[in-house]
């Protein structure tokens, strides 16, 4: 929670009615308990409120997983369709019992309001860096979904501009509050598996793309849907209704993530987590046979790998050190070298990949001013893997990246693949 002076006012208004209403009536004054934080309720001076900005289904999910703690107020939404707007202010209200949510076609109003304290972004991957990074120089903390950024160049503006401000950043990797992904993590990064020779990574298709344009039809009423807005810092393009689910816009008019920066980029922070939370690999293969292999400065490699996993469920991560090694995917389930790996320890399965445990993290790190599990410099090392994985995919040939400046040595044409023009007024 924010420690705004609205927020104080909020407390302080509070104990001053109390307190007033007393001295006026000499008697007791009928306050109810949600208001003092009884009966299992959190009093509105210690809830974190929060907004969302672009709520489509991912969103929705997300939303539901922030409604579930008692000490979250959902107070406004933010979406460029009319329909989602109104979808999610009905959650809210239900949810509630009143009419309160209120709703904004545009971010920067919903941004404007002193009373919030965080938001939720769950935009299109497009949107994503340039909306948290108006959030944070506004003073709001985020819960970002991922792709977290368009490219190398973002990524390094983003980590940055958090750290400036002071913001509490958590990108959408919810799997590092999962039991079984975090021990995984925790065997190799403590010794237990021996020197670490490989880590791999299922990057869900081994592909970049470059995005285009479809048949231009008729645009909508803008309330309808705001399509200058859903394009935002993207580079402009005429209106089809299939851009509008489904199409990232991920490099404006050039490089598309494909699988590698979407699923991969959960599998990539994973074995980023598992080697230490380092800096990116500084050199990345040309594809073979259905695998990427990367080097980080110590030696380790970190290898895309499309095929050969233990059935353990989507997003499988495996970590190879010299004396042993672990497998584990989204079924909750771990394969190990050796059972002594455990150590007499009962890990948790939780088969899916729920948000819940990440968005307490996050909510907990709101108020202690501390840093959640996906936090932003580890979202930066993870997508700047994942975008020059991408690069080398694209161009089909080994890059090379210098770990101090993050520019690829000696290439021209990668490094133009670094960043990309934004539409204004979306430069930052």
């Amino acid at each position: 929670m924010s420690k705004n002076v609205s927020k104080l006012h909020r407390r302080q208004f509070l104990q001053a009615s109390v307190s007033a209403g007393a001295a006026a009536f000499a008697a007791p004054m009928i306050i109810p308990s949600s208001a003092l934080g009884l009966d299992g309720n959190v009093p509105p001076s210690e809830r974190v409120i929060i907004a969302g900005i672009g709520i489509g289904n991912r969103g929705t999910y997300d939303l539901g997983c922030f409604l579930e703690q008692k000490d979250v107020q959902f107070a406004a939404v933010c979406d460029v369709k009319e329909k989602r707007r109104t979808a999610v202010k009905k959650i809210a209200d239900e949810k509630y019992g009143n009419t309160n949510c209120e709703m904004y076609r545009d971010f920067r109003e919903v941004l404007d309001r002193k009373d919030i304290d965080a938001v939720l972004i769950a935009t299109g991957p497009n949107w994503h860096c340039t909306a948290a990074m108006y959030a944070a120089k506004a003073g709001k903390d985020m819960y970002c979904e991922k792709p977290c950024t368009k490219n190398i160049a973002q990524s390094l503006i983003l980590k940055d501009t958090i750290k400036r401000t002071g913001r509490v950043f958590q990108a959408g990797t919810q799997r590092r509050n999962l039991p079984h992904f975090a021990f995984a993590c925790e065997l190799a990064r403590t010794g237990k598996l021996g020197k670490m020779k490989k880590v791999y990574a299922h990057p869900a298709g081994m592909q970049a793309m470059t995005s285009g344009w479809l048949v231009p039809e008729t645009e909508p009423e803008q309330e309808v849907v705001d399509w200058n807005m859903y394009l935002g810092p993207a580079a402009w393009r005429p209106f089809n209704a299939k851009l509008l689910d489904g199409f990232n816009f991920e490099k404006g008019g050039g490089l598309v993530g494909g699988g590698v920066l979407e699923w991969g980029s959960h599998c990539v922070d994973l074995c980023q987590w598992a080697v230490g939370d380092v800096p990116a690999p500084v050199e990345y293969d040309a594809p073979k046979d259905g695998e990427l292999v990367a080097r980080y400065e110590s030696g380790v490699e970190l290898i895309f790998r499309e095929k050969g996993w233990i059935p353990l469920g989507s997003c499988p991560v495996r970590f190879e050190g010299e004396t042993g090694w672990v497998e584990t995917g989204d079924s909750g389930k771990m394969v190990l070298s050796s059972p002594s790996l455990l150590a007499g320890r009962t890990v948790a399965e939780i088969d899916g990949y729920p948000a819940t445990f990440h968005v307490r993290d996050f909510l907990d790190c709101v108020k202690t001013r501390s840093q959640p599990k996906g936090n932003a410099e580890a979202a930066c090392n993870a997508h700047i893997a994942c975008h020059a994985a991408n690069i080398a995919l694209f161009l089909n040939r080994q890059v090379k990246l210098d770990p101090k400046t993050n520019e690829f040595i000696g290439d021209e044409q990668a490094n133009r693949l670094r960043s990309e023009a934004l539409r204004e007024p979306w430069r930052i």
